[in-house]
């Protein structure tokens, strides 16, 4: 940046060796700074053997009064006292950085004109700087300030406000920015002030902030202060103030750290690449039925935020018992907030954009983790992160559950209580934590529970490691934790008191006995991988194509390997090893099998299946813990590397870290066309066919393994109800959790046919309990669209009804008012 243009009156004054230098700026200042410039001449006149050699600067910015005036008769009778002159008018801190930069002192002194704060408060501010820092603040919080005569109450609470927000955004640790009362280390006041941009009032923040990001310390020290009348700041200023600290929040972004950014963002638009040629016609094949179930979620809390409705319930499916929406993940920290999205474009591009921004969060998140607690060098960090958030594991999910992907919450979780444990702030960042729980909570409850599990690993092996730090830090960390559960627990309570007690809750999911993963899965690719992906041994060895938990594969395992025995020296690398290699044995499940036989052995995680909250847990998702902790690991891997001065070394270690990563870079989601939905729903003729409180029934009702029919409740605006559904509800009088509405005799045989094209022989009895499960569900039409055995299907619907359906719309048609 050049030099400001400015003028300097009193060139000709001979150069002498300056130890103070005051900087005054003033804008039509003719009637308080006479005065003014006599306290300060007179002080440094009757000090000069405690300060030295001194000079005072008076910034004229573009005054239309006498201001000049009086600087030029101060001057005459003091030729210490300089005038430096702007021709416009461009505010304080262009001012102080014109004064600033024609100092010559070692130390420069900037006060404002109106001499709040007394000059002899100079004598406090030169000792605190004698001691040691690189500027000396006067303050008006810290303890022992003394305010004379106050503000008014409304500009105290604006600027206490302003402060919070200071300390918040750009200068943590500082109380009181704004008192115009600063002595500073005279060389780096003007290479800060040389290298500031702002005009205004907020040149006060940017030039702490330059110190602080330097490393030069600063110490605030309390001070006698007077508001004085014909303050200058006036109630547009404060908006302009947040103006400028937004602009320096702006400027103070890395360009590494947006490029980092940019990336992520690219790389999740790139895995959907599929579904964003068009939202509203692609569907992912491999979330199976969850494509539908999401958008539904998203729709059906956008249309009760819309009507005021109880958003942790509704009887839309599931009719009449209803869904708990509570107890579903249906993420109502991103399905409240993203409701007029969903109304205005639709459940499709909300869920859309959710899943591809929460994703690229979610690696933003893990980057800024990793760069202030892991590594300092960016492409480092950025490689952890992107492992972090985009592991197979994570890219499987990313087909269906944004409850598992949407993750952005997690590493500022985990930040804010390694702040705890630093015990500054204990309160404040107790609060906080507490308010990150309770919005988490809203995002996903699972997640949380593993992400927790996570860090009581990481948490135990780092404490064993390293004692003298767990001394310093257990209690400052359980007393923050203490109070963030006193701040989310009684926001969260009626909301889970809901999902626990509350209608259609349920105890437990049961999730079979082979939720847990193979050995083999965890050093093999996963399906979506791009150069080495195999959907064939991948199905084999998971759940399913959303369920792909591990699938690390063996170059990334024995390259972490390598890393371990390499730095095993240092604590982090140790603690990070043992949560990875837990999290990989936990996931094994209660009972896992043994490679290439026929064998089971017992494995850690039956010591809490059946433990509350963990009995519902899918326990191969535990090995989704690895993916941040390897991410880590690799972080400091080639961090290490980076700074390997022998460049043979660096390409063996770059070469390794390719190969491990390539194999498992995700290739794009597939997708496909989307099945349309029948024209008796799309274009409005159910509507004739449903009275009120009735229900349109499909055949067969939807249930996990089929769900498009919510696809066409979504696509109808939420306008009819629908018997059975995709939902997590319970079963039997023990209230078993499973994925539907509680079977009844006709769901079930249709069901049955839907999948074996083999019906029962159909007499009275059946056509009696059809008669009273439709009257359960207030059935007004059966709908029956083409499919696998539609004919066996159809023939049975005749016979249950007792007469046959009707060809409409591209469907068979039964109603039941006839």
């Amino acid at each position: 940046m050049s030099a400001p243009q400015a003028t300097d009156v009193m060139e000709d004054v001979p150069v002498v060796p300056v130890d103070l230098s005051v900087v005054v700026p003033a804008h039509n200042e003719e009637r308080r700074l006479g005065p003014t410039l006599d306290a300060i001449v007179g002080y440094l006149g009757a000090n000069e053997g405690r300060f030295g050699e001194w000079e005072v600067l008076v910034v004229d910015d573009g005054s239309t009064d006498g201001t000049r005036d009086v600087v030029t008769a101060a001057s005459g009778r003091d030729r210490r006292v300089r005038l430096v002159t702007s021709p416009d008018n461009h505010g304080k801190g262009h001012a102080l950085r014109l004064g600033v930069l024609a100092s010559r002192g070692r130390r420069v002194l900037v006060t404002d004109a109106d001499l709040a704060t007394p000059i002899e408060e100079l004598e406090a501010l030169a000792k605190a700087l004698a001691e040691g820092p690189s500027a000396a603040i006067g303050s008006r919080s810290a303890p022992g300030a003394t305010i004379e005569r106050h503000q008014s109450r409304i500009r105290e609470l604006l600027g206490r406000a302003g402060n919070l927000l200071i300390r918040r955004i750009a200068v943590p640790g500082i109380r009181d920015t704004q008192c115009g009362f600063k002595l500073f280390h005279g060389d780096r006041a003007r290479e800060a002030f040389a290298a500031s941009r702002l005009h205004g009032w907020g040149i006060d923040v940017e030039i702490l902030q330059h110190f602080r990001r330097s490393g030069w310390p600063v110490a605030e020290v309390p001070v006698r202060w007077a508001h004085q009348p014909g303050s200058k700041v006036r109630p547009q200023d404060y908006a302009r103030v947040l103006a400028e600290l937004a602009a320096l929040k702006v400027r103070s972004v890395r360009p590494a750290d947006l490029l980092a950014v940019a990336a992520f963002l690219l790389m999740a638009v790139g895995l959907y690449a599929g579904r964003w040629a068009d939202p509203n016609h692609r569907y992912l094949p491999e979330s199976l039925q969850d494509q539908n179930q999401w958008e539904w979620f998203f729709a059906v809390t956008a249309d009760n935020v819309a009507h005021l409705r109880n958003p942790l319930f509704t009887t839309l499916q599931g009719y009449p018992d209803g869904v708990n929406l509570m107890a579903n993940t249906v993420m109502l920290g991103l399905t409240v907030p993203l409701a007029p999205v969903t109304l205005l474009l639709g459940p499709a591009i909300t869920l859309a954009l959710a899943m591809t921004l929460g994703l690229a969060a979610t690696a933003a998140a893990w980057y800024r983790l990793i760069v202030k607690r892991v590594v300092g060098h960016r492409g480092a960090a950025f490689t952890g992160a992107a492992l972090a958030a985009f592991a197979p594991p994570m890219v499987s999910h990313a087909n269906a559950h944004p409850n598992f992907t949407v993750l952005f919450m997690i590493p500022l979780i985990i930040e804010r209580a390694l702040r705890l444990c630093g015990g500054e702030r204990v309160v404040r960042d107790g609060v906080v934590l507490g308010l990150m729980l309770l919005y988490q909570i809203f995002l996903g409850e699972e997640p949380l529970l593993l992400a927790s599990l996570g860090m009581v690993l990481f948490a135990g092996a780092y404490a064993i490691l390293r004692r003298d730090v767990t001394k310093a830090a257990w209690r400052p960390l359980l007393k923050g934790l203490a109070i963030g559960a006193a701040v989310c627990l009684p926001l969260v309570a009626l909301p889970l008191y809901w999902q626990f007690f509350g209608p259609q809750s349920y105890k437990s999911v049961l999730h079979g006995d082979h939720a847990g993963n193979s050995p083999l899965a965890l050093v093999s690719f996963a399906g979506r991988s791009l150069v080495a992906g195999n959907d064939e041994t991948a199905n084999a060895l998971s759940l399913n194509p959303t369920e792909q938990n591990a699938f690390y594969g063996w170059p990334l395992v024995a390259l972490a390997f390598a890393i371990v025995i390499r730095l095993w020296e240092h604590t982090l690398v140790k603690a990070l090893a043992f949560t990875a290699v837990a999290a990989a044995v936990l996931s094994l499940g209660p009972r896992f099998r043994i490679p290439l036989s026929n064998s089971t052995v017992p494995g850690p995680w039956a010591l809490i299946a059946d433990k509350p909250l963990f009995e519902s847990v899918i326990e191969g998702r535990v090995a989704m813990i690895c993916a941040p902790a390897l991410g880590m690991l690799l972080a400091v891997a080639i961090e290490r590397l980076a700074r390997t001065p022998n460049i043979g070394n660096q390409f063996i270690g770059f070469t390794a870290v390719a190969a491990a990563l390539i194999p498992i870079v995700p290739a794009p989601l597939k997708s496909v066309e989307r099945a349309q939905v029948p024209a008796f729903i799309a274009d409005g003729t159910w509507t004739s066919y449903i009275g009120k409180d009735e229900t349109l029934v499909p055949i067969p009702l939807p249930d996990s393994g089929n769900a498009e029919a919510l696809h066409w409740q979504t696509a109808a605006g939420l306008k009819f109800k629908l018997p059975g559904g995709y939902f997590n509800g319970p079963y039997g009088s023990e209230r078993i959790g499973i994925y539907t509405a509680s079977p009844r005799y006709t769901s079930s045989m249709l069901r049955d046919i839907s999948f074996t094209g083999v019906a029962p022989v159909i007499g009275k009895n059946w056509q009696a309990q059809a008669r009273a499960d439709f009257a359960y569900w207030k059935a007004g039409v059966l709908v029956l669209p083409p499919q696998q055995y539609q004919d066996q299907l159809r023939q049975a619907v005749d016979k249950l009804v007792g007469r046959p359906g009707t060809w409409v719309g591209g469907v068979w048609v039964w109603d039941l008012h006839d």
